[in-house]
Parts: C-alpha cells; structure tokens; sequence
C-alpha cells in the first residue's frame, strides 16, 4: 500500500513524468525513483553531503502545506523513519504490554519539524535522546493509529 501511494503521489505532483519501482536485488526494500527538473524547486532542501551535517528548513510555501496537511507529513515520515511497535513493562512480577510510536533520524532539523507537526495535533510525545522521539500515551497512540494506518 505504501509503495503504490508513494508512487502515485509522485506521478501526480510530476504528471509529465513517471515513477519507477524496483526491488532492491540484495536487500529487503524497493526503490522509488522519478526524474525530473522540477525537484530541486520541489525539494529546496536538497543538496551535497548528508541530511544530518547540513540545514533542513520548509520553504515558507513548504511549511503552509506542512501546516495544513500535518497528518499527512507526520504519516509519510512515520512510513519512512519510525515504527509502531508493542513495549513490554515487567513490573511486580507481571508483564505489562501497550503500543507505542517511534521516529528517529540524524538530522535534528528533521526531528524538530517531526515534533513541532505532532504538537499541531496535539500528539503527547518525549525525545528519549536527540535522535529518537516516542509516542507513548494511550490517547496520543490512538491518535496516530487513526493518522498513520497499518504498514501495509
């Protein structure tokens, strides 16, 4: 589900040119890529070198979309970046289970953009370090659950 909405999304953004997938021929993942003269207007961010040693910043037209379609944003970065997995909690001799929410990336540009659109929607989250936020809370995993979907 994922691939085929990521693709789709990327013919529709670029409708003159096509999105290609390919499994990767040793790894477990599957390549999306579509060229384009329009991406580096589409994706200002880009540039030499990693994500994580250079400045991540929302065009000002980038962040309007962000502010309006903050589930979306949290969703794709969520499918890229994170998990939803089930913690377990030993305490007083039980085991305890319950969801939780995971994002991490390198780059703290990126990582603040993840929690400020979380705070959008009002999404209780903590930095367990400066690479990694959680989601945690009951409310605040069912909140997602409804915004990200299942991994399919």
């Amino acid at each position: 589900g994922i691939i085929g909405e990521t693709k789709r999304a990327m013919e529709a953004v670029l409708p003159r040119n096509r999105a290609n997938v390919a499994k990767h021929p040793r790894h477990n993942l599957v390549l999306i890529s579509c060229s384009s003269k329009a991406l580096p207007i589409l994706f200002p961010q880009h540039g030499p070198g990693r994500k994580h040693s250079r400045q991540i910043q929302l065009a000002s037209w980038q962040s309007t979309i962000a502010f309006v379609h903050a589930e979306e944003l949290i969703r794709g970065l969520i499918h890229s970046d994170g998990c939803r997995f089930v913690a377990r909690q030993p305490r007083n001799g039980k085991v305890y289970r319950y969801s939780r929410y995971c994002f991490s990336n390198k780059s703290r540009d990126i990582m603040r953009i993840f929690c400020e659109h979380l705070d959008l929607l009002a999404v209780n989250w903590t930095l367990t370090d400066p690479e990694q936020a959680q989601v945690a809370r009951r409310e605040s995993v069912e909140l997602l659950d409804r915004v990200v979907g299942p991994k399919r």
